[in-house]
């Protein structure tokens, strides 16, 4: 019997764990794009519920009938490393006009169960115009319609929206296009993840532009940490709240597992004096340890910082190295200049190691192959980059960060129709093995 319940529980402790690691990847999980991952998720909804409540400060909230699971990730410090994608292909970033109609169709979505793509599309057309800062909405234009498809697209993707008969792109090519949908307003309503609402941070238009920074930090405010609160317009008490020891405690765990859970590396030298005097103490050690450990990670500590590694690969919705696009494996290419230059490269060196990519590979990267495009190669890999944790700017030039040691490049050749051997730009990078991993010394006790 005994027997039988230590394999239960340890079945039970590697499925919470799975399931943890398939909620950080997608935190909006649906029955329909993942049935096993969701009837996972579902049979395990209060294990999870209670490791990301105490673990990361984040509300899972688990819908049976309606078949998703939301989990909220809030972050401190919003950034910009993660946009809304378009599906179509080349996945580009959304720009500020497929974000204003994002808004804006979600909006009038709420009071519509069932629509057409034309009724819709009117709406957005009339609350467009009646406020002149989002710029009207003129379906006539294809930009504009495609502009639309790729937000109708997006929230279907997210299972907003369901069609019931035609197809989205359809719009692209005719305002007339007949496209039915069926809309889930309760799923809509659980896509924002930020714990204050945009309607109390309501301000005058004309002071939004110099007030930005400050209005988006609003958003992401947690009252529970005894923080100064925003009132109703957005304006700071000049009074702090009371903050005890549990709230502060409470706020650097969060904030540092948060980090630690949602991002490729976590350095040290990012985290504030607090939140680093709390991860080196003995008790926050514990925590972060037991932490990754029952999310099914392998933590990979060392004097620069942390690396979390996942097995399955079932946490990482960016990886790297990967060849999916061109500047995926520039990004790969240029690592080998950047971390042989201690301190860092120049804009201007990065073009130029852009430009002998283009010249040692000119059947490669067709959308670069302009006068300007060894600028543009270099710029998209070193965004690569930045992303993935793996360089910074320093004093106008960029540095590689620690943990871009870990990846030496090797040679791939194919060969051609002729039956002569090339080299091609594959890409392939492979970790090293050696203590400095991360760039530096093993810290005491680290390696997991």
């Amino acid at each position: 019997m005994s027997t039988l319940a230590n394999q239960l529980a340890a079945a039970e402790r590697e499925e919470v764990a799975r399931a943890i690691r398939l909620l950080l990847a997608r935190p909006l999980l649906t029955e329909g794009t993942d049935p096993a991952g969701f009837e996972l998720v579902r049979r395990r909804r209060e294990s999870l519920a209670q490791w990301f409540d105490y673990t990361c400060g984040w509300s899972l909230v688990v819908e049976s009938r309606r078949g998703y699971a939301r989990l909220a990730k809030v972050r401190a410090n919003p950034d910009s490393s993660r946009p809304a994608r378009r599906l179509r292909s080349g996945r580009a970033a959304f720009d500020r006009r497929r974000y204003v109609l994002l808004c804006v169709s979600a909006a009038e979505l709420l009071s519509m169960p069932m629509t057409t793509i034309g009724m819709l599309a009117d709406r957005v057309v009339q609350a467009t115009a009646a406020e002149r800062a989002l710029g009207a909405f003129d379906p006539v234009h294809r930009q504009e319609r495609m502009a639309f498809v790729d937000v109708l697209k997006l929230l279907e993707s997210y299972d907003v929206l369901r069609t019931v008969d035609g197809t989205t792109e359809s719009y692209v090519e005719s305002v007339e296009a007949k496209v039915l949908y069926r809309v889930d307003t309760t799923l809509l309503m659980r896509l924002p993840a930020a714990p204050v609402g945009a309607s109390r941070l309501a301000v005058p238009r004309d002071v939004v532009p110099s007030r930005f920074e400050d209005l988006l930090a609003g958003l992401v405010r947690e009252r529970r940490y005894g923080r100064v609160a925003a009132d109703e317009v957005g304006e700071e008490s000049h009074s702090e709240s009371a903050t005890t020891d549990a709230q502060r405690n409470l706020r650097l765990r969060h904030a540092v597992l948060r980090r630690l859970f949602d991002d490729p590396v976590l350095y040290r030298s990012d985290l504030a004096e607090d939140e680093l005097a709390y991860v080196s103490s003995l008790t926050g050690r514990q925590i972060l340890r037991r932490s990754v450990e029952q999310a099914g990670f392998l933590l990979e500590e060392r004097s620069e910082g942390y690396l979390l590694v996942d097995p399955d690969g079932l946490a990482t919705d960016v990886r790297f190295p990967d060849d999916t696009s061109t500047a995926r494996v520039a990004a790969l290419l240029l690592l080998e200049p950047l971390c042989a230059a201690p301190v860092g490269m120049l804009p201007e060196q990065l073009a130029e190691a852009g430009a002998d990519l283009l010249r040692r590979f000119p059947r490669w990267a067709k959308a670069y192959q302009s006068q300007d495009g060894a600028v543009r190669l270099s710029e998209d890999a070193v965004g690569v980059l930045y992303d993935v944790g793996l360089a910074r700017k320093a004093g106008g030039r960029v540095v590689a960060r620690p943990a871009a040691y870990r990846y030496r490049l090797t040679e791939t050749t194919s060969t051609d129709p002729e039956g002569r051997h090339r080299q091609v730009p594959d890409g392939s990078l492979h970790a090293r093995e050696d203590a400095t991993a991360l760039g530096g010394d093993t810290a005491e006790g680290d390696r997991q």
